[in-house]
């Protein structure tokens, strides 16, 4: 009986932990991107003028989420995650719409696409082993480059710049307003942020032999 009751504790306790503010923030970003993708495609000048402000705040919760996280002592395995996954999701979609509306080069998404995908399956094999996306990179360089607040933020900082000024661009084109200063910034943040994209990756793939052996070495 008591086994039972230590059982349902500890459920209770992860999906507590599961659903814990920032993962709810971090979840809520989905529908939004929903909201804002709706409204690139939509033919309302308005529209296209909400959507530069929505871009704006879901960029913004991505950098919430993980404030809020650890002011509330809430950073999990679980929550870590969820937050790349979702912050994967949500760069690979605005990428891709922007490149079919004609906005962007379409050689962008497809990088961003392979190289999210060759390191979001090697940190998958981290994760299975307990250790966080950032926590697997063993070398100095590789967590300055992957995981310190100045690359993750100025990465951010730049991807929020290119896709609120691609969509500001649509917005100002829809209202037959002077767009070609803002274009240019837009394509030049988006060129820049894919860059930063895959020098942020490139430590994941040269340190995953390393990381590798070392994991088959704790399990011989």
């Amino acid at each position: 009986m008591a086994h039972k009751i230590t059982v349902e504790s500890n459920r209770t306790r992860n999906q507590t932990q599961s659903l814990n503010l920032a993962n709810s923030i971090t979840i809520a970003r989905f529908p939004l991107l929903l909201v804002v993708v709706l409204l690139l495609y939509g033919q309302e000048p308005s529209g296209h003028t909400t959507a530069v402000a929505l871009t704006a705040l879901l960029i913004f919760m991505d950098t919430l989420d993980g404030v809020v996280a650890r002011r509330r002592n809430e950073t999990t395995l679980f929550g870590s995650t969820l937050d790349i996954a979702t912050d994967r999701a949500v760069e690979i979609v605005l990428w891709v719409v922007y490149a079919h509306l004609g906005l962007i080069s379409v050689l962008i998404p497809l990088v961003v696409i392979v190289r999210g995908t060759l390191t979001d399956s090697i940190r998958n094999v981290a994760v299975q082993h307990g250790v966080s996306a950032h926590a697997m990179m063993r070398t100095r360089l590789g967590k300055w480059l992957v995981a310190s607040p100045p690359m993750r933020t100025g990465y951010a900082l730049v991807k929020l710049v290119a896709f609120m000024t691609l969509a500001a661009t649509q917005a100002l084109q829809s209202h037959g307003v002077a767009w070609a200063d803002v274009y240019q910034v837009a394509t030049i943040a988006s060129w820049v942020a894919m860059g930063i994209c895959l020098v942020r990756g490139l430590p994941v793939l040269v340190e995953a032999p390393t990381f590798f052996r070392s994991l088959e070495a704790e399990t011989a």
